[in-house]
């Protein structure tokens, strides 16, 4: 069975709602997308601040993995889900610029 990663860039909306985005992150928005069959996991990461004064625009970053027949298969049942309302959304996440989506395909 095919195995790839969805590799999602994130951040708050504001610094001042980062528990915020944690808490819906966490507590909502990961559980529902592991409830999509072919998601196995998923990881959160925060960014190491390097100490060069840039901060990143994406300061957040979710692995998940994916087990499926069709790689493109969960992903397209996720925003099924979305668009029929069957997901939580928060507005402390940023969407400008919007989070950054990137699938891989393992390489055996």
């Amino acid at each position: 069975m095919p195995k790839g990663i969805m590799v999602v860039q994130s951040a708050p909306s504001d610094p001042a709602r980062e528990d915020e985005f944690n808490e819906w992150y966490s507590h909502a928005h990961l559980p529902e997308i592991l409830a999509v069959p072919g998601f196995v996991s998923a990881r959160r990461y925060k960014v190491h601040d390097p100490g060069n004064g840039v901060p990143p625009a994406h300061s957040y970053l979710a692995v998940y993995e994916i087990e499926a027949d069709d790689l493109t298969g969960p992903a397209k049942e996720l925003r099924a889900r979305s668009a029929a309302g069957e997901t939580t959304s928060s507005d402390a996440l940023q969407t400008d610029p919007p989070p950054v989506i990137t699938f891989y395909e393992l390489i055996e």
